[in-house]
């Protein structure tokens, strides 16, 4: 088993599991994604997301999505784990929790100060798989999301008021 930073090459391979995150989901048409986009964010000379991926054998079985957020109370970064899939026939050999690892080494090599992500709430087995790991529910935060015809409407440029930068 081999967990190392995204290269150019795996792009196809990433948006596979991409769109295979999406069918276990329950959203199989949701992925909009394209191999440009994906490459020109993850590659761009400052990228703002990051991936690395798990190879056995030589084939890549999973993969973790991620960026930094910032934590204004302990002044620093932390990750925000966006996308973390495993191929089923990879399932319960480890690959999950040492993609998850690997993220937990970084951000204790860099100093950040946590590392969060969200699950959806009927998916028991990742739920029960991240409490084994010592992670713990944020019951006390919803989270919100502005998006479609709503962020299109709220975001408009109203008058007699600023651009944003």
């Amino acid at each position: 088993m081999l967990i190392r930073p995204a290269r150019k090459e795996d792009v196809p391979v990433i948006l596979e599991l991409i769109h295979e995150l999406a069918i276990y989901e329950k959203e199989p048409d949701a992925v909009k994604n394209t191999p440009e986009a994906l490459e020109q964010h993850l590659f761009s000379e400052h990228p703002a997301v990051f991936a690395h991926v798990l190879e056995d054998n030589g084939a890549v079985q999973g993969f973790a999505l991620w960026f930094l957020n910032y934590s204004t109370w302990e002044g620093v970064h932390g990750i925000w784990l966006e996308d973390l899939y495993v191929r089923p026939e990879g399932r319960g050999r480890g690959y999950g929790k040492a993609l998850l690892r690997n993220l937990a080494q970084l951000a204790v090599d860099r100093g950040y100060a946590r590392v969060e992500w969200c699950v959806l709430n009927w998916n028991e087995p990742s739920i029960q798989f991240y409490k084994s790991l010592g992670a713990e529910p944020m019951d006390d935060w919803t989270t919100y999301r502005l998006t479609g015809g709503a962020l299109d409407d709220f975001g408009a440029a109203q008058p007699g008021t600023s651009q944003p930068a």
